[in-house]
């Protein structure tokens, strides 16, 4: 009786402490949330601010009085809406050309038994411990003998082609994971590589494709390397990251301007990684699986 009696004690007190974790690690998570956003916040309150109140209002984050004309600054006279278009032309155009690369060559390199494929796969991994700025000169001298050097083409060439070995891995393996029935039964309807490719295993592999897109996207719209480089002569080609240089003088910075800048270049990564979020965590934990 008395074991009995005592059982219905213990199960509301292990629902308490189930509880008290439950509200102390949503608590420790909030503080991360908000030490990781406030850096965010603080950009986008400073884009708000004179050149004073910047500094002079310390950790506040609510600007006495808005200054809207940091934005109009930034847009107009710092000329970010060109910067913005060449943005979007360089980050679109990459986008695709590393998709369907990295696609096609994941998926060789999961369906296809051919010789070199280990040393392939081994040099594509070592690649990844080589600095960006070692292959800086080459790919310059490549985009100058080809006669793209100083445009928004070569710029394109130059950042869809290095290795993006971490594309190519997440859909190597996550083709590994589709059943192979499915092409063969393509190509008994006499189905050929490229449909087999195009019509089958590519749109089965969209959240890998949306997760390749979220990194690329963010990797090339956040370049300053190369798009520097390829800019020196040509400053009306500059993109969002190399134009914040404008707001550098020889001997001020325009603190406002620049975070009016920041915010604006900003808000695409956002708005695309809240649309695209699900595929992203979805792509990834189905090619870590497979």
């Amino acid at each position: 009786m008395s074991t009995a009696a005592s059982h219905p004690v213990a199960v509301p007190r292990r629902r308490s402490r189930r509880r008290v974790r439950l509200w102390v690690m949503t608590a420790l998570l909030l503080v991360v949330a908000a030490v990781w956003v406030y850096p965010f916040a603080w950009v986008v309150s400073a884009s708000l601010k004179d050149q004073l109140e910047v500094f002079s209002a310390g950790l506040d984050l609510l600007p006495a009085s808005p200054q809207w004309s940091n934005y109009s600054r930034a847009w107009v006279d710092a000329d970010f809406a060109g910067y913005m278009l060449n943005t979007v032309l360089v980050t679109v155009f990459t986008v695709v050309v590393v998709v369907i690369r990295c696609a096609m060559a994941g998926y060789v390199l999961a369906r296809y038994q051919f010789l070199g494929r280990k040393v392939v796969l081994g040099v594509l991994v070592a690649t990844l411990f080589v600095p960006a700025g070692y292959t800086i000169i080459p790919v310059v001298e490549l985009t100058q003998r080809l006669g793209l050097l100083n445009s928004l083409t070569g710029m394109v060439v130059a950042l869809s082609g290095g290795g993006h070995v971490a594309a190519v891995l997440l859909y190597m393996g996550y083709f590994r994971g589709i059943p192979r029935e499915l092409e063969e039964a393509a190509v008994i309807d006499r189905a050929g590589f490229f449909t087999v490719f195009t019509r089958i295993m590519l749109p089965l592999a969209g959240p890998v494709t949306a997760t390749v897109v979220v990194l690329t996207f963010l990797a090339t719209w956040n370049a300053f390397f190369l798009p520097l480089v390829f800019t020196f002569s040509r400053p009306e080609l500059r993109t969002l990251s190399v134009g914040m240089q404008a707001f550098v003088g020889q001997n001020s910075v325009d603190w406002p301007g620049m975070a009016a800048a920041g915010t604006i270049s900003l808000l695409p990564i956002v708005a695309l990684f809240l649309v695209l979020q699900r595929y992203f965590f979805d792509g990834i934990a189905g090619a870590v699986k497979s």
